[in-house]
């Protein structure tokens, strides 16, 4: 990978200092030796994209500074079938990363007692024994639940331990990397940068992996990471960096995108570039959030279509949506979109039917619009048109009488 000219004091972000006034690194180390860690994984493994690339770098690196992090994002390597790098990528992380520790199948009893102040990264390949099936899934929750709590620091899990059974904390706050055929269960992918591996095409190319050959060079690259970046711990601990997506996103994100401004160079722009493209594809792919936010937006076309009454009555709500022969509700279960269906899709909003009185004195099950106001504006906000001002914002009607 080309390497950028040093630029210019004037225009170079200073590099970061460590706190302990050990001796000062070269403004450039950091970005050479990241621009060294992408091409050795690029060497072995084809990652589905340069953000993906870029994202399975930092996130290695962030595991050398694991001890100063708020949030351990988890790296799902995923994919539809078999040969598609999963375990080759596994391979190099785990000779790049601190402290490695890994696994084929394990227990949560297991991952308590290896996680500590100072935790190892845990690896985990073949997740879909663990977590690929609703039975295995269901006899593994725990190790879900553990997952879940160690993307946070200070998440300890409560255990009834030792001869007295007296509780004891194990700590779970560890950064943890799965590869496995399939997705994972949704809360570790929420909490997970995500590489959706493929198999590679004909014409692509990579090297062989052999341990003999290729792990002495993989340490070596492993050690000045931590050269790099052990004496900087206390000015990672304090850098709050800017971050193109929020919430839970941003949390997984932040110890990728510290990495990125402890290097320098471009590093930092091609953190949030990845950050950005990345975070907005698993968005794409959450089918059932989709599912519920398309939901949302066809009824307010719906109440639309029907000149925004205050009220619509469930059939005639339900009437509206199955016209539109393009939306997924005429094929949604068995007979087409139904009124338990479309409460089921709405609970999770606090949206219900409720008995309403409409013209002429009749009473019929309905949905008032008051009610879809604020999850139009979270989920679904509109676009500001050009015209538009401030009154642009949906129309909030007085609660009908």
């Amino acid at each position: 990978m080309p390497v950028d000219e040093p630029t210019s004091s004037a225009t170079a972000p200073a590099p970061p200092t460590s706190a302990t006034d050990e001796e000062p690194t070269r403004p450039d180390e950091g970005a050479l030796l990241l621009d060294e860690l992408r091409a050795a994984i690029a060497r072995y493994v084809i990652l589905p994209s340069g953000e993906a690339l870029t994202a399975v770098t930092l996130w290695v690196a962030a595991t050398h500074i694991q001890p100063a992090l708020q949030h351990a994002p988890r790296l799902a390597v995923v994919g539809p079938a078999k040969r598609c790098g999963k375990s080759r990528l596994l391979d190099v992380i785990t000779e790049t990363v601190r402290e490695p520790l890994i696994t084929v199948n394990t227990s949560p009893a297991v991952v308590f007692r290896a996680i500590g102040d100072d935790p190892p990264t845990l690896l985990v390949d073949e997740a879909d024994t663990i977590f690929g099936s609703f039975k295995a899934a269901e006899k593994n929750e725990e190790l879900r639940g553990l997952l879940n709590a160690g993307h946070q620091r200070n998440r300890p899990a409560l255990r009834i331990s030792g001869p007295e059974h007296k509780p004891q904390a194990f700590p779970t706050f560890a950064m943890a990397a799965l590869a496995g055929i399939g997705d994972l269960p949704d809360t570790v992918m929420d909490r997970a940068v995500v590489i959706r591996m493929q198999r590679r095409k004909d014409g692509e190319r990579v090297d062989q992996f052999r341990s003999r050959r290729d792990i002495p060079a993989l340490h070596g690259l492993r050690d000045r990471l931590t050269a790099w970046l052990r004496p900087l711990m206390d000015t990672a601990a304090d850098l709050v960096p800017p971050m193109p997506v929020q919430d839970r996103a941003a949390d997984t994100w932040e110890p990728l995108v510290i990495v990125a401004e402890l290097a320098g160079g471009t590093w930092p722009e091609q953190a949030r570039t990845a950050c950005a493209a990345m975070c907005a594809a698993e968005a794409g792919k959450d089918e059932e959030s989709n599912l519920k936010t398309r939901l949302l937006q066809d009824i307010r076309r719906a109440f639309a279509r029907c000149g925004d009454p205050d009220i619509m009555r469930t059939r005639d709500l339900l009437d509206e949506l199955l016209k539109d022969q393009e939306a997924p509700w005429a094929e949604y279960g068995t007979a087409g979109l139904s009124p338990r269906h479309l409460g089921i899709l709405l609970k999770d909003f606090d949206i219900k039917a409720a008995t309403h009185r409409f013209e002429g004195g009749r009473q019929a099950k309905g949905f008032a619009r008051l009610r879809f106001i604020d999850a139009w504006a979270r989920y679904c906000p509109e676009e500001p048109t050009a015209d538009s001002g401030d009154e642009n914002d949906a129309h909030v009607p007085s609660p009908h009488p």
